[in-house]
């Protein structure tokens, strides 16, 4: 009953609700013939993608602070993190990614498509869908581009900064068996970070070339598929 737990039980909940955003309809275009989705269904696709996604984003900053807080006060901690402010963390984590994910969607499927209508992917993700527009502009490219950054640079900045003041204060413990015990407790969290932020940025936030899709696509699977699946595994291991 650890706030580090309600956290976890929120972000495993949202990882699952990913994973079924994308599965399902991946199987049925697999056993299916035709592999068509109308323009509304793939609207919706890349709403709760994005959404989810981006609330897995603040949930692992949430989940951050929450290490910082355990490290570097925990005679207060029982006091800072409760139920409650947990609770507001992962509903504040879940509107930012609702209106982050009505921002993008609403700014893509307002442009003209062309007639090429085959999506280079095995959902409708950003780029893919973008890339089928005829007047995407630099313009709309950047704007797409400072609103993904938003969420993976700015939520990872927000890890890193909590990581560094808990360095700091690991450091500065007398034992080696405390300094021992704080790190562990993080090694969980920060697998999961690197493994998290490594596939999703590189995907979303390096230069895109014309051959680039298929690369994505390995890696989109990555983090759909089997970061999900892995997390449990990482999260129960015992240092």
């Amino acid at each position: 009953h650890q706030p580090m737990y309600l956290l976890l039980s929120g972000l495993s909940f949202s990882e699952t609700c990913t994973t079924m955003v994308v599965i399902p309809r991946m199987l049925v275009d697999l056993l299916s013939d035709s592999k068509t989705i109308s323009l509304p269904e793939c609207a919706t696709q890349m709403f709760f993608f994005l959404s989810l996604a981006g609330n897995n984003c603040f949930i692992m900053a949430a989940m951050s602070y929450d290490r910082y807080t355990a490290i570097h006060n925990p005679l207060h901690y029982p006091i800072l993190m409760t139920h409650k402010i947990c609770l507001q963390l992962m509903m504040a984590s879940s509107a930012t990614g609702i209106v982050v994910s009505l921002c993008i969607v609403l700014i893509v499927f307002n442009l003209s498509f062309c007639d090429s209508s085959i999506i280079q992917h095995f959902f409708c993700d950003i780029t893919p869908v973008a890339s089928l527009v005829c007047d995407y502009t630099l313009s709309q490219k950047m704007i797409l581009l400072a609103i993904t950054s938003f969420v993976l640079v700015g939520t990872f900045i927000l890890i890193m900064i909590s990581y560094i003041f808990i360095v700091f204060t690991v450091v500065k413990m007398p034992s080696a068996r405390g300094r021992y015990k704080a790190f562990s407790t993080c090694s969980s969290h920060l697998t999961v970070v690197c493994i998290h932020y490594g596939f999703s940025g590189f995907v979303h936030l390096r230069p895109k070339e014309n051959d680039s899709f298929y690369e994505d696509m390995l890696m989109s699977v990555t983090y759909t598929v089997l970061t999900p699946l892995l997390n449990p595994v990482i999260y129960s291991m015992k240092t």
